[in-house]
């Protein structure tokens, strides 16, 4: 086996995130895309001792697990929804699958190392998957980036190509989203094309259109669209306001359209002059209406503005926290009393009046939603996060809800944890994508509570900190993955922790 060589093979193992594998000779093979139990024809692209990558080319013939066809007109090209080959059922499954592989020899080394508790392993505490209530248009917010569809070709809006970091895929008709969001984003690529307004060339640094963000209310039904731009407008021999003005007026027209199933509840306009393909902000103006929507998550209200982070799955959000709260309520340490003596087993509504006084710790809060979810079950919740607005929002939706006892603390959690005068009788961690940083873990870790809750949307960074946690004399007590991203290779987990 050479780098370039032409194979083909039937794959045997699959792991996170959607990495097939075979075994030649002594060698394994790591085939992104292929699915277990697909025979495929791939190309080896890196060759090392021991092991090898190799592109996959085509599927000769299909999993077992692929037991529907793709309604999706862009499966294949765009690298956004990878298991459309696969029923709901099978989903859940397989990411069950991978989500418990990865988990396993951590959870059962810990186990190994606890007195008593030697012959547990992970079948023990894992509680398996939870699926999406909705499996189509369930996205609540979609970021679509200006390009080319190919080089020097026409100008696109959408996703990028499957494993292309430069042509962009217009998916026009996408099934994740509503078809009011084709409409808007058809509309805006139509109305620049017009206007012969330049798309910004991520290698020369040239250009003004880079992105549409849109967000839409599930509870209402409400739009906030932002569009972001360069402010290179004059170098082209534009004036901005102009065109802008006139973008407002298309999409106001459009809203207005008896096919037009929503309303738009704002239009805002980003410079964004960064190098890096992100999405920030130099500067923010609101064009039309309001700067931000209001979403519904079990019976409380949240004020979404542009840049603060919301789970993209309102519905599956729900089925997420629903059962944070019933892994945060099931605690000793919710309850206890003041003394530290256990009470009787209540009833979820009587727990929340007996856990009157505890403090909760939200690290990496966001908007707040999970602290706010747990206001009423505490005498006070802390929520710690690094987004500045996401905390101001946080601050205005604890208002909004008529909460008094949530405080919200703007900055990074490895420093702001120090500027906190409380003791945490509870700490819940929803860390971003990489995890917890291990100076800010050990930090967690000193304040010793009795029992912790890991929200984690990227399996292997859990695994990593799992590791420490469990070496520092915490044990799982439960253990479950959540889907919130049908059709996708993505999955969440959730881990109850114990002190021993």
């Amino acid at each position: 086996m050479r780098k370039g060589d032409i194979c083909e093979g039937t794959i045997t193992g699959y792991d996170f995130p959607n990495k097939g594998s075979l075994q030649v000779e002594d060698r394994k093979v790591t085939i992104k895309g292929a699915l277990e139990g697909q025979k495929v024809r791939y190309m080896v692209t890196k060759r090392k001792s021991g092991m090898a990558e190799g592109r996959l080319l085509e599927v000769l013939e299909p999993s077992s697990m692929e037991d529907v066809e793709p309604s999706c007109p862009y499966f294949g090209q765009c690298g956004g929804c990878a298991y459309q080959t696969m029923s709901y059922d099978n989903q859940l499954k397989l990411k069950e699958k991978m989500v418990k592989k990865l988990l396993t020899p951590v959870i059962n080394k810990s186990f190994q190392e606890i007195s008593g508790c030697q012959d547990k392993t992970i079948d023990d505490v894992w509680e398996g998957i939870l699926g999406s209530p909705i499996h189509t248009g369930y996205r609540n917010k979609m970021e679509y980036t200006f390009g080319d569809e190919y080089k020097d070709g026409p100008m696109s809006l959408g996703l990028h190509k499957k494993g292309n970091f430069y042509d962009i895929l217009n998916v026009s008709g996408c099934e994740i989203t509503k078809k009011e969001w084709s409409q808007i984003v058809d509309y805006t690529l139509q109305y620049f094309k017009a206007q012969q307004i330049p798309f910004y060339h991520k290698m020369r640094h040239e250009g003004v259109l880079r992105n549409l963000v849109v967000r839409q209310s599930y509870a209402t039904g409400e739009f906030l669209i932002n569009l972001v731009t360069t402010t290179q407008w004059e170098k082209y021999g534009f004036v901005g306001t102009d065109v802008l003005k006139g973008y407002v007026e298309g999409l106001v027209k459009l809203a207005a359209l008896p096919d037009f199933d929503a309303t738009i509840a704002g239009i805002l306009y980003t410079e964004n002059d960064s190098l890096g393909d992100v999405v920030s902000c130099d500067r923010i103006e609101c064009l039309y209406g309001k700067d931000y929507i209001i979403e519904e998550v079990m019976g409380l209200k949240f004020k979404v503005s542009p840049f603060s982070f919301f789970q993209t799955n309102t519905k599956g959000c729900e089925v997420l926290y629903e059962k944070a709260r019933e892994y945060i309520m099931s605690m000793e340490s919710m309850r206890e009393d003041e003394s530290g003596q256990k009470t009787a087993n209540v009833q979820a509504g009587d727990a929340l009046a007996q856990s009157e006084g505890k403090v909760v710790f939200d690290l990496y809060s966001g908007t707040g939603t999970i602290a706010q979810m747990m206001s009423p079950a505490a005498g006070k919740v802390i929520g710690i996060e690094i987004v500045e607005e996401a905390v101001e929002a946080a601050k205005e939706n604890a208002k909004l809800n008529g909460l008094d006892n949530c405080e919200f603390i703007a900055g990074d959690v490895l420093k702001a944890i120090d500027l906190v005068e409380d003791t945490p009788d509870v700490i819940i961690l929803d860390p971003p994508r990489d995890g917890i940083n291990p100076k800010a873990l050990d930090k967690i870790l000193n304040f010793g509570v009795k029992e912790m809750v890991y929200i984690s949307c990227k399996p292997t960074s859990l695994v990593r900190d799992l590791e420490i946690i469990l070496s520092r004399g915490y044990k799982v007590v439960k253990v479950c993955a959540i889907d919130q991203f049908p059709r996708t290779n993505h999955c969440e987990s959730m881990v109850l922790l114990s002190r021993v």
